[in-house]
């Protein structure tokens, strides 16, 4: 745990008992501050109430006297499209309001460190896409070298819930638009930005707020190195605004779309093959073709990301590439579960938007394509001119026949189930070709989450004749 500094003898509210709030309210109780907790779930107040600590109703009329900053969980919006209730009210006091991740951020360095060779580093990856993956094989590839690692924020462990890095550890952090957005501290030693896509839209108002969400690591968090993925427009304002100059090696610019040329440190993969370049000349290469765990373009782009991240952390070309080659992938991220009878049956729910199907879709030859669900503004019409490698699509969700309408040009089929859509696909499938769960929607019709649903595809892939 990292207990919270600087909170001894307060009062600060906690909104929201998830993972975040609890390991929050933990951390504050550590740090001798006293948590006042509140969810609008009755299960989980009387969750946080069996642990000990004191449920404090934001309806009361002297609610936020006494309470020195409210904690907000990164679900609860704070701004766009309105205000949550309870923290408009916290507004109107006069209440500071932040999150986990900025109290990680003040809280972590400690006098200990004065007795470090090296201090501990923080890597923080944001984006729209890749940035689980690319922090998963940042950190993977750290441990393969003998460096200590812990990875937290998105994904893993929340970032209160670590333990304090020991000399020369690295935290790696996966941070959404939702926690950058709040933090009232981002101080990390190495930012990385993977790219940007429209998503969650309506908590940031629009493409420019979702942005500037993401622009705050860098412009407010002063990274001594950042490595900034170019290939879309705001990459390339967020990389020339970091830079003092074309030769400035504190950036570290990402493209899968073409070789960058100039004086300045870059990472490209073209045609499978990663090549890093400084001082306009190649100083280390590596074949990404053969990697398993990294299939396809979008899936290069993450390493070219995790690469320069690593580089940056003064690993070798040499040991990056052995880390690359002992990556087995995440669930549900291009994850392959099974090999049978020649076919290849491919688990990625988590291309919940058009962008991120989109990459899937062009990492596979062949493919029968499951799709469906919570389509998002524009449905899949982004998709069709991405669809040449379909064979069939086998559409699912509540609203499957209206899908399948999207999509009517390449053959499909309406299943709406998980368990219709695997066995017909699974009927259908030739040797040498992909059925791949790429949904290119949320799954909240039909699942809890993405991961529900990832593991209902490979479920019921399991049941397939050997």
């Amino acid at each position: 745990m990292i207990p919270v500094r600087g909170v001894e003898g307060t009062r600060i509210a906690v909104l929201g008992l998830g993972r975040s709030g609890l390991s929050a309210a933990r951390a504050l109780k550590a740090g001798g501050a006293e948590p006042l907790l509140w969810d609008d779930s009755e299960d989980a107040r009387d969750k946080a109430a069996a642990e000990g600590f004191t449920l404090h109703d934001p309806s009361r009329r002297e609610a936020w006297t006494g309470v020195a900053a409210l904690i907000v969980s990164p679900g609860i919006p704070h701004l766009y499209p309105e205000p949550n209730r309870w923290i408009a009210a916290a507004i109107d006091a006069g209440v500071p309001v932040d999150n986990d991740i900025g109290m990680f951020f003040r809280s972590l360095a400690t006098p200990d460190w004065d007795s470090f060779d090296i201090p501990p580093r923080v890597v923080a990856v944001t984006g729209s896409n890749g940035k689980s993956t690319t922090s998963a094989l940042i950190h993977h590839c750290l441990l393969a070298s003998g460096r200590e690692s812990q990875l937290a924020g998105n994904i893993g462990r929340g970032v209160l819930d670590i333990d304090p890095p020991g000399d020369a550890g690295v935290v790696v952090l996966e941070l959404s638009s939702y926690q950058t957005d709040l933090a009232r501290a981002l101080t990390p030693d190495v930012a990385v930005f993977t790219n940007l896509s429209p998503d969650h839209l309506d908590r940031h108002a629009g493409m420019g707020g979702y942005f500037a969400a993401k622009r705050r690591l860098f412009a407010e968090g002063g990274p001594d190195r950042a490595v900034i993925g170019v290939d879309e427009v705001e990459g390339r304002y967020l990389a020339n605004q970091m830079g003092e100059g074309p030769g400035d090696d504190r950036v570290i610019r990402v493209s899968v779309d073409r070789k960058l040329e100039g004086p300045g440190w870059s990472v490209c993969a073209r045609k499978g093959f990663l090549s890093e370049t400084r001082k306009a000349r190649q100083v280390a290469s590596v074949d990404l073709r053969g990697i398993r765990g990294l299939p396809g373009a979008h899936n290069h782009q993450n390493a070219c990301a995790a690469y320069g991240a690593l580089r940056a952390l003064g690993l070798s070309p040499k040991q990056i590439e052995e880390g690359f080659r002992t990556f087995e992938g995440l669930p549900h991220r291009s994850q392959i579960v099974a090999e049978k009878g020649g076919v290849t049956y491919v688990n990625d729910s988590k291309a919940t938007n058009t962008d991120a199907a989109q990459c899937a879709l062009e990492a596979f030859d062949r493919i029968r394509w499951i799709v469906g669900g919570q389509l998002k503004d524009g449905g899949l019409t982004p998709l069709k001119g991405h669809l040449d490698h379909v064979v069939k699509a086998y559409v699912i969700g509540r609203h499957a026949h209206e899908t399948a309408l999207e999509i009517s040009q390449i053959p499909h089929e309406v299943c709406e189930t998980m368990a219709v859509a695997v066995a017909r696909a699974a009927a259908e499938a030739q040797p040498g070709e992909t059925v791949l769960l790429a949904p290119a929607a949320a799954s909240f019709d039909q699942y809890d989450n993405f991961e529900r649903r990832g593991e209902d595809f490979a479920a019921e892939v399991a049941t397939l004749p050997s």
